[in-house]
């Protein structure tokens, strides 16, 4: 990823059902924002659960910004046929921190590789047109101890700066954690070092 690059996108919510039928056989797609794997299988074990009688739970997820983790499972398809071609919709939408499941209810008709990758892939662009795709800027977490007296000098910083704060305790020394986008962590640093 560009060191320059301070933004990434993910989807806001998970997206609603979507479903694409091909030769009798179903395919209900979802989309969900996730930033852990437990989250994946969390939301996997829910949509065993609902849909219990399916005979293929596929999937793919990507988290992470700098470092990436991914994973493209095919589920008892045809090797390649099912997550790949999932993950590769994750990829042409540039999407991260981010499941895509692709559920099938087996019509009867077999659609052979061509026709599997192709249903998976169409469900889940569906899945992800029928998301919000958001932006989010990747932020860099500070961690500042000062004396009280530089407590008007540090406050009028974050304010200038439109820095978030995460958290703070006051007591003899005072401890803030703040946030800042990616681009700004230099210059944010450099202020604080001169300034206190």
């Amino acid at each position: 990823m560009n060191v320059s690059k301070d933004t990434y996108k993910t989807i806001s919510q998970p997206s609603g059902e979507v479903l694409f039928k091909e030769k009798n056989s179903k395919f209900f797609g979802y989309a969900f924002p996730v930033v852990n794997e437990e989250e994946v299988k969390v939301h996997l074990e829910q949509l065993k659960k609902q849909h219990f009688s399916a005979r293929h739970w596929c999937y793919a997820y990507q988290i992470g910004t700098d470092k990436i983790s991914f994973r493209a499972n095919d589920d008892g398809e045809p090797n390649n046929s099912a997550g790949m071609p999932i993950y590769g919709q994750i990829q042409s939408f540039e999407v991260t921190n981010i499941l895509i499941v692709v559920v099938r209810y087996f019509g009867g008709v077999k659609l052979g590789v061509g026709g599997l990758i192709s249903a998976y892939k169409t469900t889940a662009q569906m899945a992800l047109e029928n998301a919000e795709i958001i932006e989010k800027t990747i932020d860099v977490f500070f961690k500042l101890t000062f004396d009280y007296k530089n407590m008007n000098k540090v406050m009028r910083i974050i304010k200038e700066k439109n820095l978030d704060i995460v958290a703070q305790k006051m007591e003899m020394n005072c401890e803030l954690l703040f946030s800042t986008r990616k681009k700004n962590a230099e210059t944010t640093f450099d202020i604080f070092f001169q300034s206190i």
